[in-house]
C-alpha cells in the first residue's frame, strides 16, 4: 500500500455512506492522531483499539449520526506520496469558509487549521474536513 492515510479516510467515507456503526483500519500513530482530532471536533462518536484474527493492532472508529445522516459528510486527501503540499500560517486555506477544517501536521503534531493559525505553524496539509 503507497498511502496508509488515504485508505484510511476511504475507510470512513465509505463506512459512514453505507450507515456502518463502526470503521476497522490497521492501527497507527498517524491514523490515531487523525481519529483523536476527528472525536475532538465531533466528527465521530467513539475511538478506541482492537485486534484483528492474526494479533494485529487495529484501530476501530465509531461513527456519529444526527438524525440518520452521517456527521462525516465529506473528507478529501491533500497532500499525497506523489505531490506533498505545504502552507506557511498565513497562508492556510479555509475549508468551506469556516464551516470545514483542514488537519496540518506540524513540528508540534497534528492539529487542526485553527490552532496552527493562532500558534502561527506552517506544515504538511495532510487532509480536509466537512
Amino acid at each position: 500500500m503507497t498511502d496508509p492515510i488515504a485508505d484510511f479516510l476511504t475507510r470512513l467515507r465509505n463506512s459512514s455512506r453505507a450507515g456502518n456503526a463502526e470503521c476497522v483500519s490497521p492501527h497507527s500513530k498517524l491514523k490515531a492522531g487523525l481519529a483523536a482530532i476527528l472525536l475532538r471536533e465531533g466528527y465521530v462518536a467513539g475511538v478506541g483499539d482492537g485486534q484483528d484474527a492474526n494479533g494485529h493492532k487495529t484501530l476501530v472508529v465509531q461513527l456519529k449520526y444526527v438524525d440518520g445522516v452521517a456527521a462525516l459528510s465529506g473528507l478529501k486527501r491533500v497532500s499525497t506520496p506523489g505531490r506533498r503540499f505545504y502552507a506557511k500560517s498565513d497562508e492556510l486555506p479555509r475549508v468551506l469558509n469556516g464551516l470545514g477544517m483542514s488537519i496540518i501536521s506540524t513540528s508540534r503534531g497534528l492539529m487542526k487549521d485553527r490552532d496552527a493559525r493562532r500558534n502561527r505553524l506552517g506544515g504538511e496539509i495532510v487532509c480536509n474536513v466537512w
